[in-house]
């Protein structure tokens, strides 16, 4: 992973802008992903990350969170829990197959693909400087003051 640059990527964000990942050159980006917005563990994930935005934007960090769901579906889940930071919507989850972030999953002992929360570190060159897969919902707002704390 040392060295190694964060794939880039252009997506929709909620409220219908394009965003690229590269739009953020020269700063620290927390980037999540998470399967389905308004359900209960991306909730707790989201609102742990809003409650420590603060200290993150005040360490020159953007948060960027992806989720398959559309941008009216993100919208609705930010104007909800007043989320300040980046919804963006990958519906056909190249950007989360790019990162590793798409894979098998089980469910209620099925098995099928899906999101698997994520959390990825990009320092201020855009190179990746931390990956977790398969987080705790509330552990992304942890590595992500890791990151701009350190």
């Amino acid at each position: 992973m040392e060295n190694e640059f964060a794939p880039n990527f252009t997506l929709l964000s909620d409220t219908g802008e394009t965003v690229s990942l590269s739009d953020f050159r020269g700063k620290k980006v927390v980037l999540y992903f998470y399967p389905k917005a308004d359900t209960p563990g991306c909730t707790t994930q989201a609102c742990a990350v809003r409650d420590a935005y603060p200290v993150i934007t005040e360490k020159d960090a953007v948060v960027i969170g992806i989720s398959p769901d559309d941008p009216a579906a993100l919208a609705k889940f930010r104007a909800k829990y007043e989320l300040p930071f980046i919804l963006l919507s990958d519906p056909d989850h190249k950007v989360a197959e790019a990162y590793g972030a798409w894979g098998e999953k089980q469910q209620y002992g099925k098995s099928h693909m899906g999101i698997l929360r994520s959390h990825f570190a990009i320092d201020a060159e855009g190179r990746l400087i931390e990956r977790a897969l398969n987080v705790k919902p509330e552990s992304t707002a942890e590595l992500a003051l890791k990151l701009v704390l350190q």
